[in-house]
């Protein structure tokens, strides 16, 4: 895998408990690329995703994620690859017991952080980033649920990930909100980090156009929405 490719699957099944998903799925995604997963529900897209970050483990066929092996990958590598990655789920899953503050920095403490003075600097520059500079003492239910997001887009981006994975990230959030939060992750995408992401918003994908895949049939296929616009119905 050269170094400008964060994912590369030949010949992959995807499987959740026993069940064949989907087969033969190939493709790679290199640095600063942006990528849409779509397809009905149950077609496979959250699959795809869980066996990136080895919820889901790849047994046949070749599996790298920033060039880390996935097929029969150790435990001891899982949490290795995960501090490469940064993970954006639909519920936000924060702790509610903390601020937000605390909720990054509890996730640095996590995976190695030591250096109080380092981890004060990191979370305020992250909330900055996210548009959430001075909302760092608030606790996740006295803030809105696309503030929540973008604290979730925060906490992702904790440890420098090379690769986003996103899954159904703005499906709880209002069509404005949905825009702000897909604006940030674009950028996020233009600064050289690879993102994929799975959605439904096909409108928003409209607005944000980019390569991208569909899961149909226990296959994985890529398509081109200007010469297919039938894909999205």
């Amino acid at each position: 895998m050269t170094d400008n490719v964060i994912i590369h699957l030949e010949n992959v099944t995807i499987s959740q408990r026993e069940l064949t998903i989907l087969k033969n799925v190939s493709f790679k995604v290199e640095r600063g690329e942006f990528i849409y997963l779509i397809g009905k529900t149950g077609s496979g897209k959250s699959s795809i995703l869980k066996a990136l970050y080895a919820e889901n483990p790849i047994k046949t066929g070749k599996a790298e994620v920033s060039n880390q092996s996935l097929i029969k990958i150790k435990r001891k590598n899982i949490l290795a690859l995960r501090r490469k990655l940064g993970i954006v789920f639909q519920d936000f899953q924060l702790l509610s017991d903390r601020s937000i503050a605390d909720n990054l920095e509890f996730v640095m403490k996590a995976t190695g952080w030591k250096d109080k003075k380092k981890m004060k600097a990191k979370s305020e520059a992250l909330l900055i980033k996210v548009g959430m500079g001075n909302k760092g003492y608030k606790f996740p239910h006295q803030i809105s649920g696309g503030e929540q997001q973008r604290i979730a887009i925060a906490r992702a981006l904790i440890n420098d990930p090379e690769l986003i994975i996103a899954d159904e990230p703005t499906g709880n959030l209002d069509p404005e909100t949905t825009y702000d939060i897909m604006k940030i992750l674009f950028e996020i995408s233009s600064n050289g980090k690879a993102v994929i992401i799975a959605t439904h918003d096909y409108d928003m994908m409209g607005k944000f156009p980019s390569r991208t895949f569909r899961c149909e049939n226990e296959s994985l296929l890529e398509i081109n929405l200007a010469k297919a616009p039938e894909f999205l119905s």
